[in-house]
């Protein structure tokens, strides 16, 4: 074992102490063993064994603890505290800008036991409630967790957006002066937008081939090499990009070749042949289908559908009519409720707003209290009259308990006007105990919308294991809306269950979950994912308008009051 394995264990030994609030003497002990070993201009494992605890600043404890790791490879104690703290705790550890006190403060304090769950609460803004954070503590702990998060060289939709857009504009004017008549377009997990991106693939169709082949690799922004088909390159921050230079005459195919997965364009072509073709309509009518949108060519059933000219029209950004689940300062939102709701009225042209801050169980989140939903209730009363025509619903998130019920009281339930029903606590259950604590909610004549159904945060972590087919069908019939929940690191309903969902009549709702009036701008990526699953407009419910919404909280309530 080398030096710098056994400082690093060392390290990591007096960081989990440190956490667990041990003896700060040992504490310190092992710190400056760690800085020791890590300067030693020897290498340890060349030692005497009977020497090593006579070197300064290691003395007989420290020593046992070197010997036991150059001759077993590990250490006793260091794998029992690790047993005794979960495993997205110890890897907060390696998070630059964090250390030990603020990662107690972080999982005793604040309940959150892995990065996900970490850089989920940093865009909540719940950080900043918390003793020794500010805002921009919380800032810093974001953006470190982000360039971790990039190190798998696995990202986000939302985090590729922005530079691929960039990239775009910048390669449109590239172009311009090397063969102002090329076409370029995204292929690729981006044009069928995809929630996790591992690659960015590009297509150009040129008319002067060789000029934009020799002339490529010069191309600024991008340290591109030449590979045997296309032209690739990694940013910084480990995002791979492939260019694909073609005829312009073969650029449509190419691109059609690209953007669907290879069952749906093996398909495809089987049907429509090789080409040329002028446009990718062309390709879908030689194939005698309806055009198929990128989005969907996932080779789910949209072959068939397309077939039978049945497939949906999707859902676009400008259908939205409303937007529900979404937090203000009565619980950890940025914004007050007025703010909220001046935004959605505003600058979003949109007809209503449904707030949903945290229930009472949510203490972390400043959950409200009975008293408190009764003052909420007041203030949005008030801003009604002086908003009108545009409505705020009074919502609430209600935390799902482990028994699966609600946790207010059937008084309290009933005086909103929607309640949409999450699990936020004990995600640790497996599929069985997770999936019947949901049917438990589903049942509840007050849930109207299952919130982020499974609880998953993309890259970080898997969300509880449901049996989805239950839970769809339940929800179909107790006529209750699933939510596809928008925030990015979310997107929650899964869209490859949309479609069962649709078939089992069953509404969709997209929630951008917003904590601040920014958050309202997630409802993009709903859309986007949304489509994906085959949404259409009459089937989401925050497309409904303010009458028809109104009538359907109405009519649920009507149920529910007998």
């Amino acid at each position: 074992m080398e030096n710098k394995t056994i400082a690093r264990t060392l390290r990591l030994l007096s960081q989990l102490m440190e956490l667990h609030n041990e003896n700060p003497f040992k504490i310190k002990s092992i710190a400056n063993a760690y800085f020791k070993v890590d300067k030693l201009p020897f290498a340890l494992k060349d030692k005497p064994v009977e020497d090593i605890d006579k070197i300064e600043g290691i003395g007989k404890g420290l020593a046992s603890k070197i010997i036991e790791l150059l001759q077993t490879g590990e250490l006793k104690e260091l794998n029992d505290i690790i047993r005794q703290t979960p495993e997205g705790v110890v890897e907060m550890l390696a998070i630059k800008g964090i250390g030990p006190k603020k990662i107690s403060i972080i999982w005793n304090t604040l309940g959150i036991e892995s990065i996900g769950e970490l850089y989920y609460a940093c865009n909540e803004n719940r950080l900043i409630e918390a003793k020794g954070f500010g805002l921009k503590t919380q800032e810093e702990i974001k953006n470190a967790i982000e360039f971790k998060l990039a190190a798998n060289g696995r990202f986000l939709y939302a985090q590729v957006e922005g530079f691929a857009e960039t990239l775009s504009s910048q390669l449109s004017a590239w172009l311009v002066k090397v063969d102002h008549d090329a076409l370029l377009g995204f292929g690729g997990q981006y044009r069928r937008c995809c929630e996790i991106i591992d690659e960015l693939e590009i297509v150009i169709g040129a008319e002067n081939l060789d000029a934009v082949i020799n002339n490529i690799i010069s191309f600024g922004p991008l340290s591109l090499i030449q590979a045997e088909d296309s032209f690739i390159a990694t940013t910084e921050a480990g995002f791979r990009i492939k260019i694909y230079v073609v005829e312009k005459s073969a650029f449509y195919l190419e691109w059609f070749k690209i953007t669907g997965n290879s069952e749906h364009v093996e398909k495809v072509l089987k049907l429509a042949g090789q080409g040329p073709f002028i446009n990718e309509n062309e390709i879908y009518k030689k194939a005698g289908l309806a055009f198929i949108e990128p989005e969907l060519r996932e080779d789910f059933d949209e072959i068939e559908l397309a077939k039978a000219d049945k497939l949906p029209t999707l859902i676009k950004y400008e259908d939205l009519k409303g937007s529900l689940h979404n937090h203000s300062t009565w619980s950890d939102g940025v914004h007050t409720l007025e703010q909220m709701a001046l935004y959605c009225k505003e600058q979003l042209n949109l007809q209503y707003l449904g707030i949903c801050d945290h229930s009472k169980t949510a203490v972390y989140a400043k959950g409200l209290n009975e008293q408190r939903v009764f003052g909420q209730h007041q203030e949005i009363d008030a801003l009604n009259e002086k908003l009108a025509p545009f409505k705020i619903f009074k919502g609430i998130e209600s935390d799902i308990l482990s028994d699966g019920s609600l946790d207010y009281s059937d008084e309290i339930l009933k005086t909103f006007d929607f309640v949409v029903a999450s699990v936020h606590s004990n995600l640790r259950m497996d599929e069985a105990k997770a999936t019947a604590r949901l049917l438990k909610a589903i049942e509840n004549p007050y849930t109207t919308i299952l919130g982020h159904p499974t609880g998953r945060l993309l890259l970080s972590r898997a969300g509880y294991p449901i049996d989805y087919k239950k839970i769809i069908d339940a929800c179909a019939a107790n006529k209750v809306v699933i939510e596809i929940n928008a925030n990015p690191l979310r997107l929650d309903l899964d869209w490859r269950w949309h479609r069962y969902a649709l078939e089992k009549g069953v509404l969709l709702s997209v929630n951008p979950d917003a904590h601040r009036t920014e958050g309202f701008n997630d409802m993009h990526y709903g859309i986007l994912v949304a489509r994906k699953g085959g949404l259409s407009a009459d089937k989401c419910l925050n497309a409904f308008s303010l009458e028809e919404i109104t009538e359907y909280f109405d009519s649920k309530k009507q149920n529910y009051h007998g």
